[in-house]
């Protein structure tokens, strides 16, 4: 296993331990009292993950480590890391929350996704993804409004969500296109099939 894919499963076992902390916090806050510690800490893993997203696309490139794990492993953790945070920082009662409707946008796009990779395998036979610059603004502004949520800094917060969101929603569009490519590719765009 290369040194990028170990990155990215860390990563991936961050998540569990920044949901931990993040719910035990919430928690404290709403019975006797907060414990900021575990704000700083949730906030610290949070970090750390975010971080190693860039680090092992450096490390994958840098000392020419792509992997067809790597190509499902990297996304994936995003994936599990986004979703986590949104879904805690908007339904767990944290003092400063995601919008309802930034977690619908996010989990609606993460849904779709998935279908649609479904979807490819099925007519196409193979999924091939390509990662497209919309993705990864989405992902850059996706980390952005998860960390003000985090630190509580509420007035920055929409203004950063609404592109997190619109590049969500573009990103969606390219890639449901590409998807369509795919299938159509296969075969499965012309009437006989």
């Amino acid at each position: 296993m290369t040194l990028a894919n170990k990155i990215t499963l860390s990563r991936i076992l961050l998540i569990p331990v920044f949901v931990w902390l993040a719910v035990e916090y919430t928690r404290g806050t709403t019975s006797k009292g907060s414990n900021e510690a575990l704000r700083y800490y949730a906030t610290a893993v949070f970090a750390v993950a975010a971080v190693s997203d860039a680090l092992d696309g450096w490390v994958a490139r840098r000392f020419n480590q792509q992997s067809k794990l790597g190509v499902i492993l990297d996304p994936l953790a995003d994936k599990l890391l986004v979703l986590s945070a949104v879904g805690v920082l908007a339904f767990s009662g944290w003092p400063v929350t995601i919008p309802l409707w930034f977690a619908v946008i996010i989990f609606a796009r993460e849904i779709f996704s998935t279908i649609g990779a479904f979807v490819i395998n099925h007519f196409a036979g193979k999924v091939t993804i390509v990662p497209h610059w919309t993705g990864k603004v989405s992902t850059f502004f996706a980390f952005v409004t998860i960390s003000l949520a985090l630190l509580c800094h509420a007035p920055l917060l929409p203004w950063v969500a609404a592109p997190a969101a619109f590049f969500a929603c573009a990103s969606g569009a390219v890639y449901t296109l590409q998807a369509a490519h795919q299938i159509q590719a296969a075969g499965h765009g012309n009437p006989e099939h």
